[in-house]
């Protein structure tokens, strides 16, 4: 990576390794992180709150596998249903060439949450309030992996902080000799951000338990409307997206947009009995372990 005058040259290799000619690439990386951090914040929240920390591990299970799942089949459903539904198989086949989306990963959690919440007998907003903040800052690891990767980036630019990124395909072919705006960081400082103010409201605040839904609701528009924003300096990750008037991030985003302002603006609920949600989730971890 070089720096020129008001322009930085990006060209750094997305591989930190290759093992048994597997590439290990840091995209993959900053995925793997995002998830363990998601798992931290319950770990630390369940401490915290007083909870059996054996309670953020079944979490974790159900958390990273659907968020996994969820952005693959997002990829592959949001932006190229016809190519994966004539080749179904490359769906598992092809995950190594790429295509993880955020709106994706969003729908696999909450419905990995869901059934969690049944499971243990938690109050699903409970688990929303939790997940939210670790899901902002995991989603900044997740746009610097884009950035690693030299994919996602915007349209030209001449402001000063304009990327040329030098190992992309799509910028020598689209913009060079043009430099273009870094939306993997406009993306990615927005959402820490959010996933700092969301840790205040937590801690001095107290809203994950007094107004259950509050951290949630804020922390859906924080990261969907910014995403909204952005994308309009974003370039086309697809090329049906050429002449719409709003890209496919933006369609999609706009349903998290209107859920969060609904958890926002409805009527406050009552807070929520910590103690009840401990017993409850004690007795169907020790059951768990009994039948064992």
């Amino acid at each position: 990576m070089t720096f020129l005058p008001m322009i930085v040259e990006w060209n750094v290799d997305p591989v930190m390794f290759t093992i048994f000619g597997i590439e290990i690439r840091y995209y993959g990386l900053m995925w793997a992180l995002a998830i363990i951090l998601g798992a931290k914040c319950y770990e630390i929240f369940c401490k915290h709150e007083g909870l059996n920390p054996q309670l953020a591990e079944s979490i974790f299970a159900y958390g990273a596998l659907s968020t996994v799942v969820g952005a693959r089949l997002g990829h592959c459903l949001f932006y190229d249903p016809v190519g994966y539904l004539s080749a179904p198989w490359t769906i598992i086949t092809g995950f190594r060439d790429g295509g993880m989306a955020s709106h994706g990963a969003a729908i696999g959690l909450l419905i990995g949450l869901w059934l969690c919440a049944r499971k243990y007998k938690l109050p699903y907003i409970w688990l929303l309030d939790r997940i939210i903040p670790g899901a902002t800052l995991g989603g900044a690891l997740v746009r610097f992996g884009n950035l690693i990767n030299s994919e996602i980036f915007g349209t030209s630019t001449t402001l000063p902080w304009g990327f040329k990124f030098v190992n992309s395909h799509k910028w020598l072919t689209s913009f060079a000799p043009s430099a273009v705006h870094p939306t993997q960081i406009y993306e990615a400082l927005c959402y820490i951000i959010t996933g700092v103010v969301l840790l205040w409201f937590y801690y001095k605040k107290d809203w994950g338990r007094r107004r259950p839904g509050l951290m949630f609701g804020w922390g859906l528009i924080g990261i969907f409307f910014t995403r909204f924003i952005i994308e309009f300096v974003k370039a086309d990750q697809e090329e049906f997206e050429a002449g719409m008037i709003l890209d496919m991030g933006q369609w999609l985003s706009i349903p998290f947009i209107l859920v969060g302002l609904w958890f926002v603006f409805r009527k406050p609920t009552p807070a929520l009995d910590m103690n009840h949600i401990i017993k409850v989730s004690g007795e169907t971890l020790k059951n768990k372990s009994s039948k064992k």
